[in-house]
């Protein structure tokens, strides 16, 4: 075959459509179901812990602009654009994203809760995963696409299979692609029914711990952690009793919220992503996209088109 991606989440279901839908003939290996990956517990858009910025913003403003376009259809996607406040404590200058976002404001003093100096307003897609990971399956697959789940246990095995491999293993990649600079960032949330929110907040610099309260169709996403170098993927219960104090003194709304689910998730931490052509040592081209922190919705489509784009040249395209 044309292409085999190894990594059934959002970058490697992302890059596996784009090229699926350029004519290619494309397989994707997973060891577990899209569903079970680490991007079933992302929320929203917003580059969070991915480098370099520069690319970053290239990345995300293109992802974006796919979003905006998938939320024109919600009930399929699961993709809403909804308003949201991020806070500060201090007074800030404004964040590099915002070039990426068409509608960002400074907050009005009255839209500030107690104990905030600042903020600012704006619009981004709320993604709401299980759904938009089945759309993209479906995506995938309808256009001819395959998902096997079953481990690589290199990548040369994987490039046995097809003219070209896509390495989007995410943390796989620390021993897939032989990169110690892979290290997971711990991630845990609690989902609780939605008390009638309509807008997300933002606190990433309390001082307890990052605090995100992102309301969705059904249900709010309560965070959070950013716990580098830590794999444990079990909730751990005080750190969710925590997560529901700050996000309960944020938006006192959310006091007696149903507690739905509690999830953890380990970004694939680097420092920087990871978007190459390499040279395997048995002569196979592959593809690197990997390492995008905890921004892996916020990039997957401006990273998928770069991606392509080395898959073509490879293939002798371009």
């Amino acid at each position: 075959m044309d292409v085999v991606v190894v990594g059934g989440g959002v970058i490697g279901l992302s890059t596996a459509t784009l090229l699926r839908e350029s004519g290619l003939d494309v397989l994707v290996r997973t060891a577990a179901p899209p569903p079970a990956t680490t991007s079933a517990v992302a929320a929203l858009w917003l580059p969070y812990k991915a480098y370099p910025e520069d690319r970053v913003l290239a990345w995300g403003q293109r992802t974006y602009e796919v979003f905006e376009d998938l939320a024109r259809n919600p009930e399929e996607t699961g993709a809403r654009m909804r308003e949201g406040l991020e806070l500060w404590r201090e007074s800030v200058s404004d964040q590099r994203w915002a070039r990426a976002v068409p509608d960002v404001r400074r907050c009005r003093q009255d839209e500030l809760p107690p104990g905030f100096r600042d903020g600012h307003v704006f619009s981004v897609p709320i993604v709401e995963m299980p759904v938009y990971l089945r759309y993209l399956v479906a995506r995938f697959t309808a256009g001819g696409g395959r998902i096997e789940e079953r481990a690589v246990s290199s990548l040369g095995e994987a490039a046995e299979e097809a003219r070209v491999v896509v390495d989007c293993a995410g943390l796989g990649a620390r021993e897939l692609a032989g990169d110690p600079s892979m290290t997971p960032i711990r991630g845990q949330i609690l989902r609780v029914a939605n008390p009638g929110l309509e807008r997300f907040l933002l606190d990433k610099e309390n001082p307890e711990g990052v605090t995100y309260v992102v309301p969705r169709s059904n249900d709010c996403v309560l965070g959070g952690t950013a716990e580098e170098g830590d794999w444990n993927t079990e909730p751990n219960p005080e750190t969710a009793q925590g997560i529901l104090r700050r996000c309960t003194a944020l938006e006192p709304r959310l006091a007696g919220a149903e507690i739905l689910e509690h999830k953890v998730g380990l970004r694939p931490g680097r420092p920087e992503v990871r978007l190459e052509s390499e040279t395997l040592a048995d002569g196979s081209a592959c593809v690197h996209n990997y390492g995008h922190g905890g921004s892996g919705v916020t990039l997957s489509w401006g990273c998928a088109e770069e991606a392509a784009g080395l898959v073509e040249r490879a293939l002798g395209g371009g």
